[in-house]
């Protein structure tokens, strides 16, 4: 496949504006502007482009549902990478932040947004000083503030850096947080597109989500809508990980096979071992056996297969990985990252966290497994954001496809083994 979103990282100076323009860079942008910004918006719903970050929404109707509403608008870039397996926004952020900031600006133009944000996750120092050297070339060179290229369209672009909270990657937390107030979801509708940061209409996109928007900019929507699997076209990075000869980054055509990416693109299962299990999409989206990776990764394929795309981070295990070990320490992740805000999720995620650290060490009882499929179910569907619903979903599809190793590690009342 054609590198795009790779593209301007071949160039040996793509972290600079020099470099990224001599391979092409906001060449999008000089284009965009002489279109009107409706026809940008077109212009991405014919794409089908949907957003990068984990839920698949398609970035038109968020554009559109935003334009709705009264201005000043906000636009907010979601760089706050907090999900386990994934590093894919890294590779863009610290290597080819030019782009980004080119979607920025072609994507305010777009939703005639003044004002934008850059959230950026608190454990990616280097991405924040190579982010402000690079808004810096930008003003410096009319990229960014008033009268961008000649036009009579500003955009002024800060970076904010968050403190490490994995909630603040719900967008809702992102903007309570950007407010100055603690990081919990707020309840929804309203929607941040009608009101959102400052009570103003706000689009909140993914780094990997806008910086597509060049790239359907330069080649149109159409042609952009013919890569990869038809219902969700584009190019996709993968952030593969885990038991793997070659992990990385790979840029590849949405809908590439699970099978594919493991073993032509990373090489296969290192030191000729037996592929186990694979998480698809990082943490938060449902273990499959390795008999199950078949399957077109997209976010129209993947829920048929009992899974979710999510942000693309592909976690591979081999045939010596305690998986009950592996179960429990996610949900050691999730306890410490929730907020606290629902009930739920508060006390639900800690019981389940305690019983899997019992299960993992061989000191479960008889009963322990069922009743954590019975705590993650009241869990599901009863809080503010997906991170309850994310640790309920980790159990429920590692207890579902590897009952015989939760239950092997359990001892009855008795002491005998079950």
């Amino acid at each position: 496949m054609t590198r795009r979103l790779l593209r301007h990282i071949d160039h040996p100076d793509s972290k600079n504006m020099r470099g990224y323009i001599d391979s092409g860079g906001y060449r999008s942008l000089a284009k965009a502007l002489e279109l009107n910004p409706s026809d940008i918006v077109d212009e991405v719903r014919l794409s089908g482009l949907r957003g990068r970050g984990g839920a698949g929404f398609q970035t038109s109707v968020k554009w559109s549902l935003a334009l709705m509403s009264p201005r000043p608008r906000y636009l907010i870039c979601n760089a706050d990478e907090g999900e386990p397996g994934t590093f894919k926004d890294k590779l863009i952020l610290e290597e080819n932040p030019h782009l980004l900031i080119e979607g920025m600006v072609i994507s305010a133009y777009a939703l005639e947004a003044e004002y934008g944000y850059i959230y950026l996750r608190g454990e990616y120092p280097a991405a924040y000083w190579i982010l402000q050297k690079a808004i810096r070339e930008a003003l410096e060179n009319n990229l960014l503030g008033e009268r961008i290229l000649g036009r009579e369209f500003r955009f002024d672009l800060k970076l904010f850096r968050g403190a490490g909270a994995y909630i603040c990657g719900e967008e809702t937390a992102l903007i309570e947080s950007l407010e100055g107030k603690r990081g919990q979801p707020r309840l929804k509708p309203p929607f941040p597109s009608s009101k959102g940061f400052m009570a103003k209409s706000t689009v909140v996109n993914n780094v990997e989500t806008l910086a597509n928007i060049p790239i359907i900019v330069d080649m149109g929507g159409k042609a952009y809508s013919e890569i990869g699997s038809p219902n969700c076209p584009g190019p996709k990075l993968f952030s593969v990980s885990g038991h793997v000869k070659r992990p990385g980054v790979y840029e590849l055509p949405m809908g590439t096979p699970l099978r594919e990416i493991i073993y032509d693109h990373a090489q296969g299962v290192k030191g000729g071992r037996r592929l186990k299990a694979v998480i698809p999409g990082g943490l938060s989206t449902p273990v499959l056996p390795a008999e199950m990776i078949d399957c077109p990764m997209d976010f129209v394929n993947l829920p048929r297969h009992g899974t979710m795309l999510g942000s693309g981070a592909v976690i591979v295990f081999d045939d010596t990985t305690d998986l009950v070990k592996v179960c429990s320490r996610g949900m050691k992740f999730f306890e410490h990252e929730s907020c606290g805000k629902c009930t739920p999720c508060r006390e639900g995620v800690g019981w389940m966290a305690a019983i899997l650290e019992r299960v993992a060490f061989g000191n479960g009882v008889r009963g322990d497994i069922d009743l954590l499929l019975e705590i993650s179910e009241n869990i599901t569907g009863k809080t503010l954001c997906p991170l309850g619903e994310s640790a309920a979903s980790l159990v429920k599809s590692f207890i579902t496809n590897f009952r015989g190793e939760f239950d092997g590690k359990c001892i009855a009342q008795t002491g005998h083994i079950l």
